[in-house]
């Protein structure tokens, strides 16, 4: 089964951390998400994935390769330009067969089950299908209204509080049939959410919405977002495919004194100095080095980064090999070089 991880974009919302660290290279619980995104798949059968990349595209391919390291083969579409999500997707229609496929979005964190997405999308001989999860508060997110036969017949974005016709997010997991090309131009930015949907719509084709009841969702592509989604995992919220348990990894060093409490992971090699407070949830990835005296409250730091002595940091993420200088103080804060 094949299956293509939406890449491309540049992740503003995540600056000044993604100025240095591509979209689909943010860690996740101390693995980048596209890590995660690429077992995921894998546990449900896509073997032959594809990946379009655009900024710092070599640190992606260096990061993935070949993607054998994770159970698939991992091919890579290069755009000099960017196409929008479903241009991208039409620049390798090539690479699909004549089987139904998926469409993720690397800032996607979920379980939703793709074999019972898969097996609606089928029975409904669909040519598009939509993954949705049902959301107290949908005001951030796209909405999609369904009729009792769960076919697609509205959206709303982003809808003000009280005026959302549906509580059903759109998930960013699309189930497609190759006739979906059909409705991509060639060779042009294209977009599914604000072209190629309201035309399926409009036109009222095969085009249905798959209630994930009970599925966990989270789009990683703001801060409070990207917070909520790696705490919920150590938090054992949600399960995803990890290399290493959470927790505390056997080759890190604590001082004397220091005192940890909650959900936290510290990966390998991260070492804290005496005296250190650490309050969950809180994630250091691995090489991370806190210094004496410092204090953290849900807070996540990235690989390699330095937290300097008697330094506090409260609804933080620090970027890759970022110093935080001694006695710094921050709160609610992304700091990383670029």
């Amino acid at each position: 089964m094949k299956a293509m991880i939406l890449a491309g974009g540049l992740s503003t919302r995540l600056y000044p951390l993604t100025k240095m660290v591509p979209k689909p290279l943010v860690p996740v619980a101390g693995a980048p998400n596209a890590i995660h995104l690429l077992r995921y798949l894998k546990a449900y059968g896509f073997d032959e994935v594809a990946i379009n990349v655009h900024y710092l595209a070599d640190d992606i391919v260096a990061t993935l390769g070949d993607g054998s390291q994770f159970g698939v083969k991992l091919q890579y579409s290069y755009e000099p330009e960017l196409l929008g999500s479903a241009g991208g997707v039409k620049k390798i229609e090539s690479f699909f067969d004549d089987e139904p496929f998926l469409v993720i979005g690397c800032d996607e964190v979920t379980d939703m089950r793709l074999d019972r997405l898969f097996d609606f999308h089928r029975e409904r001989a669909a040519i598009a299908t939509i993954g949705l999860v049902e959301c107290a508060e949908v005001d951030q997110y796209g909405v999609v209204v369904l009729d009792d036969a769960s076919k697609i017949v509205g959206f709303q974005e982003k809808p003000a509080k009280g005026t959302e016709r549906s509580r059903l997010a759109n998930t960013g997991v699309y189930a497609f049939s190759p006739e979906i090309f059909a409705h991509i131009p060639a060779g042009k930015f294209y977009d599914f959410g604000n072209q190629v949907f309201p035309s399926l719509q409009a036109a009222a084709e095969r085009f249905y919405g798959f209630r994930a009841t009970g599925a966990y969702w989270a789009d990683i592509g703001t801060p409070k977002e990207y917070r909520r989604a790696s705490y919920d995992v150590i938090r054992g919220l949600v399960r995803i495919p990890q290399s290493s348990p959470n927790g505390i990894d056997p080759s890190a060093r604590l001082g004397e004194g220091v005192e940890i409490s909650g959900a936290v992971r510290l990966g390998a090699d991260v070492s804290v100095g005496d005296g250190v407070s650490i309050q969950g949830p809180c994630i250091l990835d691995d090489g991370v080095n806190v210094e004496t005296g410092a204090r953290l409250e849900r807070s996540i730091v990235w690989r390699g980064a330095t937290v300097g002595a008697r330094a506090e940091l409260r609804d933080t993420v620090v970027g890759t090999r970022y110093a935080v200088a001694a006695e710094t103080i921050l709160e609610n804060a992304l700091v990383a070089d670029g």
